[in-house]
């Protein structure tokens, strides 16, 4: 058959080690989370921001408990996706909370979009006119869509390249500011207007949209060499440096700016940080750090969401068209992931996408860890305490979350809830439908013959 006309998804088996899975995992956590969130966590919750980090961070410590046991036991390149259906089999719940994932991690492409627009603004004194981000956004998606078709090995090359420098220019940037600045400190002044118990849930939810990134690594499952090790170590690795990057630039930027300021520069927090700490060499520098790192995140994400889709494709858990497309259908879904993204780039505001992603995010991961508590437990060796303490920190966080954007943006909320309804109904009606019955009974059938 020719390569043009197999339809078929390709995976390279022992294609990532453990230092470029962690680059991977690191590259859209560090990307989407430190950038733009900061000054969306500091109007949410006040001074207490840099607190509302690692508050996430705890919550996605038991979180990741449920990944890394599954992922230990039945690692795979569809990842989440997989791992939903091992607990909910060939039903809604599986086809459902896997496109929430899809979704979200979607989204999380877009906010890097748009944070790398909104940063590489900086040098040109800001976007008043506001078009100039969104077109920065798209044009980087493009290029990563570009890589993501040059395979494994260079998408791996590059994004450890990139990761190395961020880390090492965020934690410069981390250090340097703290020391530089009049007193390790936060601006207290207006706590009380922003810092009831519900803002400080929903900053954390908006927090852990900057560690979700970890899952991430689930998606490059068998790709990973030595993946029933590998997987859950690198996912610990991932989070734990995302812990300390974060608590340092957190307590650097509130260091040097003002709880106004940061609300006032929230798209572009750290930059701001940077100039009254290092000068206009500081910003650039920030920029750049900043223009890596989102750029890094794209690329890593467009990764891991297209194999994905790919898999629940494969799966006949999703409908799917070529559109007169030809190749894999692994690179059909990659199409379809940026096509979404680019749309979503162009339209949304960072504030709305970040909402979107983590509403949907939170809804899946509680169907995670509810699948290992009822259907996974004894396949995973899991203990049950740990699912039902991440299940209760999730819903006090969507909760909150939910809470806070009720009464400041409740369209956003309209938007999550009646795309939910979209998604149920349109997979309910796949599901039972007589093509989708055709197409498992055609694989089952080639299976056999196989």
């Amino acid at each position: 058959m020719k390569e043009k006309d197999d339809r078929s998804t390709h995976y390279d088996e022992g294609s990532l080690s453990l230092s470029g899975t962690v680059m991977l995992g690191t590259g859209v956590m560090i990307g989407a989370g430190i950038f733009a969130l900061t000054g969306q966590m500091a109007e949410m919750t006040g001074a207490l921001f840099p607190l509302a980090f690692l508050a996430a961070a705890i919550i996605v410590g038991f979180s990741a408990y449920s990944y890394i046991k599954i992922s230990n036991a039945y690692p795979s390149a569809g990842g989440i996706g997989m791992y939903l259906h091992k607990a909910y089999g060939d039903r809604l719940p599986t086809a459902f909370n896997a496109l929430l994932m899809y979704f979200s991690m979607v989204i999380a492409q877009s906010f890097l979009a748009r944070t790398f627009g909104s940063y590489t603004m900086q040098l040109f004194g800001g976007d008043p006119s506001g078009q100039m981000t969104p077109i920065l956004g798209v044009s980087l998606i493009l290029a990563a869509f570009i890589v993501n078709l040059l395979g494994n090995r260079l998408i791996q090359g590059v994004a450890g390249f990139i990761g190395l420098l961020k880390i090492g220019g965020i934690l410069i940037f981390g250090l340097v500011g703290i020391w530089l600045a009049d007193s390790l400190a936060v601006d207290f002044d207006h706590v009380s207007e922003t810092g009831s118990a519900s803002n400080f849930l929903g900053a954390t939810a908006l927090g852990i949209l900057a560690f979700k990134g970890f899952t991430t690594i689930t998606n490059s499952g068998s790709e990973v060499i030595d993946p029933h090790r590998n997987v859950g170590r690198a996912i610990v690795i991932s989070i734990a440096a995302c812990v300390v990057i974060y608590t340092l630039v957190g307590f650097a930027v509130a260091s040097n700016l003002s709880l106004r300021e940061i609300i006032q520069t929230r798209d572009y927090s750290l930059a701001a940080a940077a100039r009254p700490a290092l000068g206009e060499y500081g910003v650039w520098f920030t920029v750049a750090i900043a223009m890596l790192a989102t750029a890094g995140g794209i690329l890593a994400s467009i990764f891991a969401v297209s194999r994905m889709l790919a898999m629940l494709t494969e799966m006949k858990l999703v409908p799917h068209s070529h559109f007169g497309m030809p190749g894999s259908i692994q690179k059909h879904t990659l199409v379809y992931t940026v096509v979404l993204g680019l749309v979503l780039t162009a339209f949304f505001d960072l504030s709305r996408i970040a909402a979107l992603g983590i509403i949907f995010y939170l809804v899946m991961d509680i169907a995670i860890h509810w699948g290992v508590l009822r259907y996974l437990l004894d396949d995973v060796k899991a203990k049950s305490w740990v699912p039902v303490t991440a299940i209760i920190l999730d819903s006090l966080a969507l909760s909150g979350f939910v809470w806070v954007k009720l009464n400041s943006d409740p369209f956003v909320l309209g938007v999550a809830v009646v795309t939910m309804m979209l998604i149920a109904i349109g997979e309910q009606l796949f599901l039972g439908s007589e093509k989708r019955k055709q197409a498992v009974s055609q694989s089952q059938a080639h299976e056999h013959h196989h």
